[in-house]
């Protein structure tokens, strides 16, 4: 076998160990605690845009430590990380591997703002470029689309989204009248590769359909408390303060299962665990899930991650 050598050499091993040593330094000293959490799971996110794999023994290799490190939290841990490795099925691409490697972490009592703040201070930590805290720019996700295209997101027809894109038929019969699945579209191709190559982009309030396990801002209900920082048209960090209310979590989890099942995915167990930890109490805290290989891009100038890790 000829293909036995892996992807990348010794010098990119040696970059990521020191890139994973300032990352446990920067949470060493902010008090953050690491933890664990297992790979496996009876129960995966009901999420209709996250593909869970199953593993023969009916269990599910987590897609995030989400739910586990919110248990922690709702025990009374104090602020906690864990650097494990996540699977998701079917992410293949120049950005994405079925198998990376997540930086999680959650803050107690902090507001959005303040979770902004933590995760570009701790991106500018681990490359070793302090400007880019304080030169990220900011961004209302309404304000992308009425600044880069002048539409209103929150209240553009399907067609209106469709012309932007320039769509033809079969674009259009594929997203039917799915609204997010039109902004994801026109995010990803019109207004992310207007972002910056050489800082840091931080997009937040996003619409409240968009909001996953983030809570609704307090100032308007139809937005999230949820943003995703890019480095160019690389996503690194998606985080959002948490959502708090058990019986919102049931909605949003009955709401996912019910799009799975219009989409013909697989229909998956809700997590009980999670359930029965929201209703015992989850304190007020943020939470952010960033990519590691796609900072190690970051920090060696390449645009395929399958260039940063040892076997791809």
């Amino acid at each position: 076998m000829s293909n036995w050598r892996p992807a990348s050499n010794a010098d990119v091993a040696i970059k990521r160990a020191a890139m994973l040593a300032r990352t446990r330094l920067y949470f060493d000293k902010e008090n953050v605690l690491a933890v664990d959490t297992p790979a496996l799971s009876p129960s995966a996110p009901t999420d209709p845009h996250i593909a869970s794999m199953v593993t023969g023994q009916s269990a599910y290799l987590h897609t995030s430590p989400e739910f586990h490190m919110k248990r922690l939290l709702a025990d009374g841990y104090p602020d906690i990380y864990t650097i494990c490795r996540v699977f998701r099925d079917g992410e293949k691409g120049r950005q994405h591997l079925p198998e990376f490697t997540m930086i999680e972490w959650y803050r107690l009592a902090t507001n959005l703002d303040g979770i902004i703040a933590d995760t570009l201070q701790l991106i500018a930590f681990v490359l070793e470029r302090t400007e880019l805290a304080s030169n990220a720019s900011r961004h209302d996700y309404c304000h992308c689309f009425a600044d880069e295209l002048q539409i209103d997101s929150r209240t553009a027809s399907i067609q209106d989204l469709a012309e932007v894109v320039a769509a033809d038929e079969a674009l259009r019969r594929s997203l039917g009248d799915d609204r997010d699945a039109w902004l994801d579209l026109i995010m990803a191709t019109r207004i992310v590769p207007q972002f910056s190559t050489s800082s840091l982009t931080v997009v937040k309030h996003y619409p409240t359909s968009q909001a996953a396990l983030a809570r609704n801002c307090p100032h308007d209900a139809r937005l999230a408390d949820r943003f995703e920082i890019y480095y160019g048209k690389i996503e690194l960090a998606n985080g959002y303060v948490e959502l708090r209310d058990t019986q919102e979590l049931l909605r949003r989890m009955d709401n996912d299962l019910e799009i799975r099942r219009k989409s013909g995915l697989p229909t998956v167990p809700r997590d009980e665990h999670l359930i029965a930890a929201m209703d015992a109490g989850l304190p007020e805290c943020a939470g952010v899930a960033l990519g590691f290989e796609r900072l190690h891009m970051v920090a060696a100038g390449v645009n395929d991650i399958r260039n940063i890790v040892s076997f791809a």
